[in-house]
């Protein structure tokens, strides 16, 4: 891990009401290119991911003077901004189930305060990272957790980063 003096963490953010907004391939592609600037910007390590099709789990760790917060913030902001500009393109219906009735915002497409969960030992470390490769074989989308696209589990099974953004978790 880094040397910044924050912990790894699990992450999970929602989308809206469990909602599958995250089921659109253009949507995970966001999520993606969204990580993917995060970590070319030295802001985030990231260990291992999944985006399932209404949530997503990182294990992450904020590089240099970056906080957990404004990464999550900064994350969160722009996917909900990028989904937001695909869907009024592509599926104003779809946009329309994201529609609330709030003082700071017409959409919403993650639900408040994400879970964040420090990760002080290894052993914590390894079961969450075990949990969210688990997760899309658990909830039928594939056979085995190196099948899923959309997670590291097969960076983990073969050391090949298809995405250019994971460091494996023991450096």
């Amino acid at each position: 891990m880094n040397t910044t003096s924050y912990p790894a963490s699990f992450f999970t953010a929602t989308n809206l009401n469990w909602k599958p907004l995250l089921a659109w391939d253009t949507h995970k592609q966001i999520v993606m290119d969204s990580l993917l600037f995060l970590h070319k910007d030295h802001r985030i390590v990231l260990f291992a991911f999944v985006i399932m099709p209404n949530h997503l789990h990182f294990i992450w760790q904020p590089y240099g003077i970056h906080t957990p917060k404004q990464n999550q913030h900064n994350f969160l902001k722009y996917t909900a901004q990028q989904i937001k500009f695909h869907l009024i393109k592509y599926s104003r219906a779809a946009l329309a189930e994201y529609k609330v009735d709030a003082a700071d915002r017409e959409y919403q497409f993650w639900e408040r305060n994400p879970l964040s969960i420090e990760l002080y030992s290894e052993k914590v470390l390894l079961q969450k990272l075990h949990y969210l490769h688990r997760n899309p074989v658990k909830a039928g989308l594939c056979r085995y957790p190196e099948e899923y696209r959309y997670s590291s589990a097969s960076f983990y099974e073969t050391g090949i980063d298809d995405w250019g953004l994971l460091t494996h978790y023991l450096g």
